[in-house]
């Protein structure tokens, strides 16, 4: 909606940046300005001030600066409409929506009196819970059992709910007041005519959106009663499928860390906020959805989710990964964090410690390998059958994905596992019209993406060093390219930069053979034989040809001819070595090096898919 910016005029001039930024900000007068600790960086002496003659706030520290709007967006990851909705709404001005009817203004208005209603009528137990907390040595036990001190306990606003059926009538005069059940504090029982409190014997844990309103309650309970974890219902406040808790609690500390910490419950977030983790979230007894993670991503574009390592663990995984998904752009990150099955966050760091846990974090898997892994789940890529369930579970997980560098890549990668290339993907997802041309012709044409491997001048590059093993394999791949160059079309991307990068003179070889390609298109050997003549490695190529009596001299060769196996199990071969060798590399990084793990971690998984590639029947 455009809204007038006469209205945002006298707005801003009606507010009082200091009013709203002391809010939520300790300031102290300081001169001219008021002065504080910068609410969107760690910081220990304040550099964030607030200028009432301007209207303007500015930290030195992190240069976020702005007006009153502004600080509403930034602090509270609003939107620019829903800011001026919310400071207009605390000065009881009507933001004009000139393209509503009347009527729907005034439901508008009217939702808006109720949910604030609402919010102050949950606001007032939540007073109460904590009141009963102080009296009960049960609940506070409890608290200090899993290692909750006060002032972590008063951050969250922790309370009890006594074991009373109707302890909140002591709180509420007004017992049948119908805001106690459209709040879910109260069920109330048609049919017996009966009322009596949602929350009994509770120790309670407030949730809160994220404008610090309480909208719902979580309460865990400390007798035998079930359910163990209980949530408020959905209400006109509350709604567990966008709602995250401890949101609010840890706006600053996301913003200082630099990512969010998904977890599973909210007694993981207070457990992890007092072992020194403050930018821990938890998702509400439901699967993680497409709301809760766009609501991530306004604070952050780094999240990481955390699951215990069991089954269920992975089914939880697994649905957070498609709420992920659409909005896994370029400039974003998600990773899953897989805890041993018998911990959780809070058992992990008092077992291991929070530098080992930071660690966890780390290492965590990205988006791309969990989204691999999840769709090659119990597919056996050795097999073409187990390659087609793999294509028909990743159809809808990258369809999800937007548009962006990360989807490409992934099309490729996919395309290596199945043995396709990424247009053949596309076709059999109907997602691209059916190219002209037999399967294997296309395949030549295509791998690992539309674009030709580029021309590049023989005998230049970085080399890499190439093991007796590694070298039969080249030998074997050079020997079926002799026979007609047009095969190395047939070969991805990858495996054109490998073989170009070998040693002398096999990489020259290759690259005298990429060159020829592009220049002159498939060849037999009686063309290459004349071609060779003065070139370095021509003794090589005689000698790799003198090996095969069978090769006929003045045609071409056809893909069918060898056994399109034969070449793919040597390539496959050669990559295994090169990743061997680059994991050498990696093991001698210092162990404090940061991308070291991460290095390895990739090279690990890389070597574990040729493997099994490497065990595929050849044909």
């Amino acid at each position: 909606m455009a809204i007038p910016q006469n209205f945002i005029q006298d707005l801003l001039s009606r507010a009082d940046i200091v009013e709203i930024v002391g809010r939520h900000v300790q300031l102290k007068k300081g001169g001219a300005n008021y002065l504080g600790l910068c609410p969107f960086h760690g910081e220990k002496t304040p550099s964030f001030t607030v200028s009432p003659a301007k209207q303007f706030y500015h930290c030195f520290g992190c240069g976020k600066h702005g007006n009153a709007v502004g600080f509403l967006m930034d602090y509270a990851s609003m939107n620019f409409v829903e800011a001026v909705k919310d400071l207009a709404g605390q000065y009881g001005m009507q933001v004009p929506e000139d393209d509503r009817s009347p009527e729907d203004r005034a439901r508008a208005a009217q939702q808006r009196e109720k949910q604030q209603t609402l919010a102050d009528v949950l606001e007032k137990a939540g007073a109460a819970y904590r009141k009963h907390l102080r009296a009960s040595p049960r609940a506070i036990a409890y608290f200090k059992g899993r290692g909750v001190s006060g002032e972590i306990a008063r951050q969250f606003g922790l309370g009890y709910a006594p074991e009373g059926w109707r302890t909140l009538a002591s709180v509420f005069p007004q017992y049948d007041d119908p805001l106690l059940a459209e709040s879910g504090l109260v069920i109330v029982n048609e049919e017996e005519d009966k009322r009596y409190d949602r929350f009994r014997d509770r120790v309670m844990f407030p949730i809160r959106n994220v404008k610090g309103e309480c909208i719902g309650f979580g309460g865990r309970v400390l007798g035998d009663g079930t359910p163990k974890y209980l949530n408020s219902p959905e209400t006109p406040v509350f709604s567990k499928g966008r709602e995250l808790y401890g949101l609010f609690e840890a706006r600053s500390a996301i913003h200082e860390h630099g990512f969010v910490l998904v977890t599973e419950g909210y007694m993981d977030v207070v457990a992890l906020a007092q072992l020194g983790f403050p930018n821990a979230v938890a998702t509400l007894g439901t699967a993680c959805t497409t709301d809760h993670v766009q609501k991530l991503f306004r604070f952050t574009d780094h999240v990481v989710f955390s699951f215990d390592g069991d089954a269920a663990g992975r089914r939880a995984a697994r649905k957070a990964l498609d709420g992920a998904l659409p909005y896994a752009t370029d400039t974003r990150t998600v990773k899953f964090l897989f805890l041993p099955a018998e911990h959780d966050p809070d058992s992990y760091i008092r077992e291991h410690g929070q530098e080992a846990f930071a660690r966890f974090v780390r290492q965590a898997v990205p988006l791309s390998t969990f989204l691999l892994e999840a769709a090659g789940e119990g597919c056996d890529l050795a097999t073409a059958e187990g390659r087609s369930h793999m294509i028909s579970n990743a159809a809808p997980l990258w369809k999800q994905l937007p548009e962006g560098a990360l989807k490409r890549q992934l099309l490729g990668e996919l395309a290596d596992r199945s043995l396709l290339g990424p247009h053949e993907l596309l076709e059999l997802w109907g997602l691209a019209a059916p190219q002209r041309g037999a399967p294997g012709e296309r395949r030549r044409r295509e791998r690992r993406g539309d674009a030709p491997y580029g021309k590049r001048a023989y005998g230049t590059g970085a080399r890499q060093a190439i093991k007796p093993k590694a070298v039969a394999l080249a030998e074997l791949a050079a020997r079926i390219l002799l026979r007609n160059t047009e095969i190395w079309h047939d070969l991805t991307d990858a495996d054109h930069h490998l073989l170009c990068e070998l040693q002398p003179p096999h990489g020259d070889l290759f690259s005298w053979i990429d060159t020829r390609f592009h220049e002159h298109g498939g060849e037999p050997w009686a063309v290459l034989q004349l071609a060779l003549e003065g070139q370095p490695f021509a003794d090589l190529a005689n000698r790799l040809v003198d090996l095969d009596n069978m090769q006929p001299i003045g045609r071409a060769i056809e893909v069918q001819d060898f056994g399109e196996g034969e070449l793919r199990r040597a390539m496959v071969g050669i990559h295994l070595d090169a990743v061997a060798g680059e994991i050498e590399q990696a093991a001698r990084l210092p162990q404090t090096d940061p991308s070291r793990t991460e290095r390895l971690y990739e090279l690990t998984r890389r070597q574990q898919a040729l493997l099994q590639l490497s065990r595929a029947p050849t044909t």
